[in-house]
């Protein structure tokens, strides 16, 4: 009877979305509590579709018409504009394409190239010597920000976009999407900017 009872009750609706949003935090959090530091070799076909739901918060995150698409009104920058063509594609580690996905510093390298026709080396905390430093009260659209999310200086990267949002590929499990510099988890671990 109790079994029963259990599965009525996790056929709701309630909870459906109960356990939605538990996936959906935990994916965060995994995403938060990892980083990336360079792009390897993937061996993965290109013809595999990375744009994916398999991060529900990031996959709604970076569609959301209130938050993507509003943000890039006012965006004018190549690089930024750039990166954000890659929201939704899915986090690979050594990912340097849409086709194969993208680790943080693989989305940097191809906006880079793509926008700006600049090759930049494969590892966040080697591209962190590129450019000018910028100090964070300085910040414009298009600036590279780095963090420190595997106990390193610059072992996270991502491109700034204006308002103190950031647009990078976080972790596995999730998809290239927008995040705020101002959450906790970022602000403690920002180690600067550069400007290319």
């Amino acid at each position: 009877m109790p079994d029963k009872i259990f599965t009525a009750l996790a056929s709701c609706t309630f909870f459906r979305w109960l356990r939605l949003s538990l996936l959906a935090g935990a994916c965060a959090l995994t995403a938060a509590l990892s980083g990336c530091t360079g792009t390897g070799g993937t061996g993965l076909s290109a013809s595999t579709d990375w744009r994916t739901s398999a991060d529900p918060i990031g996959s709604f995150l970076s569609r959301s018409k209130s938050g993507a698409s509003l943000l890039t009104d006012d965006i004018h920058h190549p690089l930024a504009l750039q990166a954000l063509t890659q929201l939704g594609i899915r986090y690979r580690w050594g990912g340097k394409s849409p086709e194969t996905g993208f680790d943080c510093s693989g989305l940097v390298l191809h906006s880079a190239q793509q926008s700006l026709g600049l090759k930049l080396p494969p590892r966040s905390y080697d591209i962190a010597l590129f450019g000018t430093e910028v100090p964070r009260n300085d910040l414009q659209v298009g600036d590279l920000v780095f963090f420190n999310t595997l106990g390193r200086r610059n072992s996270h990267v991502g491109v700034y976009l204006g308002s103190e949002q950031f647009v990078h590929a976080p972790a596995a499990g999730g998809v290239v999407r927008i995040e705020n510099m101002n959450l906790a988890y970022w602000t403690k671990r920002f180690n600067g900017a550069r400007r290319l």
